[in-house]
């Protein structure tokens, strides 16, 4: 009966959460925070309210801090920042290069105008309020139980990934989808396969998070920033 259940739950919990994500992002005030608590309720009835090593197997501790025992809890933290750091400076530049390119936007930068859009999304608010929440939902939560019911598993620059790394990226992408009925919203499935890998290499969220967060605040940039060529 138990591994029943962890086959099916994963599956009706996304299907809710959708359908609450959507309905709170189009009716309430507050869209994004009823939005982030729409992802963190099942994250915390599925994991947080457990003990700690289901939230250790989740990569939910939070570097301790949704641990009960948190000694020796942020010995992964200095391996999420290696990864972090490496990511960001692999993949940002080449990104803007892109974005560039694609949007036919190669005038001058107007470095102020990218500056107000990074303070106008406020990092702090893209980390607690959309990379956290969607983080723990895709990465923490489903990503880990997807684990479970695909078991293959290839190498890749050093984490173990398979199957559920795509059907979490994909469900993230059409997640995204509903919220914003444009299909430029897919675009996300890739950069979630790059979230999900940085999850499975560092065995935690808080490298994804702070991408995931940085990404965000770039694309505000770039959209503001840019001019046409």
């Amino acid at each position: 009966m138990i591994e029943a259940r962890k086959t099916w739950h994963p599956w009706v919990t996304v299907v809710v959460t959708m359908v609450a994500v959507a309905v709170v992002s189009k009716t309430l005030p507050l869209s994004a925070e009823a939005t982030a608590a729409a992802f963190l309720v099942p994250v915390w009835f599925w994991v947080w309210r457990h003990d700690d090593s289901v939230v250790k197997e989740h990569g939910l501790a939070l570097g301790g801090l949704m641990l009960h025992e948190r000694r020796g809890a942020a010995s992964g933290s200095v391996r999420a920042l290696v990864v972090f750091v490496v990511v960001a400076g692999v993949v940002l530049v080449p990104y803007a290069f892109v974005y560039r390119r694609w949007h036919h936007m190669l005038g001058p930068i107007h470095w102020a105008s990218a500056w107000q859009a990074v303070v106008r999304d406020s990092p702090l608010a893209q980390l607690l309020t959309v990379a956290l929440p969607e983080e723990a939902f895709f990465r923490g939560y489903l990503q880990t139980a997807f684990d479970r019911q695909f078991t293959a598993r290839v190498r890749i620059f050093g984490a173990h990934v398979g199957l559920s790394l795509v059907v979490t990226s994909a469900i993230f992408a059409i997640g995204h989808l509903i919220t914003v009925p444009h299909p430029q919203r897919l675009a996300v499935f890739v950069p979630s396969l790059l979230f999900g890998w940085m999850r499975a290499r560092t065995g935690g969220i808080g490298a994804s998070m702070a991408f995931h967060a940085l990404c965000n605040l770039m694309a505000a940039a770039l959209e503001r920033g840019l001019t046409p060529g």
